[in-house]
């Protein structure tokens, strides 16, 4: 019997005594979930960076996407330990609000939508431009890379686990 740190029975209650239960699968569903929850933290601490440490006020949109964002590190992370398939019921809503506010974001500040539809009509531009990592990789964009990945290793983690 394989179990990994703290890691408690496969999802859905079944028992990891269970000759059916395979360990391996359970593995591989862990890892991903836990996948998952590091992409939170990093977004999570990365907003903090940039809100916090660089001195960027956070747009209206941003602080959308930091609503769908935020509890998902404690979701995800409450079904880690022990591991709870069940947190994807939680986390892929609030990760799918979260890319649609994301792409709506990056739509916007591509110029794609114009500047009088946005919600910023106060404060800070949603369409500011203050980093570009590697030339292309706007906030917006790397808000929306990561929603996206995080949507998809959801989607596949249900997937697997409605065997």
């Amino acid at each position: 019997m394989r179990t990994i740190g703290l890691a408690a029975p496969p999802a859905y209650g079944s028992n990891m005594t269970d000759p059916s239960v395979d360990a391996d699968a359970f593995d591989t569903n862990w890892l991903i979930l836990f996948g998952v929850w590091l992409m939170a933290c990093a977004a999570t601490l990365g907003s903090l960076f940039f809100s916090e440490v660089m001195d960027f006020p956070p747009c209206s949109l941003c602080w959308y996407q930091r609503i769908f964002m935020y509890p998902m590190v404690l979701v995800l992370g409450a079904g880690l330990v022990p591991f709870d398939g069940k947190a994807i019921r939680y986390a892929l809503p609030l990760a799918v609000g979260g890319w649609l506010t994301a792409f709506y974001h990056t739509l916007l500040y591509e110029g794609i939508i114009p500047e009088s539809a946005a919600p910023c009509s106060q404060g800070v531009s949603c369409s500011e431009d203050y980093i570009e990592l590697l030339g292309f990789l706007s906030i917006p964009l790397l808000s929306l890379l990561t929603f996206t990945a995080m949507v998809a290793a959801l989607l596949v983690l249900y997937k697997r686990l409605d065997k």
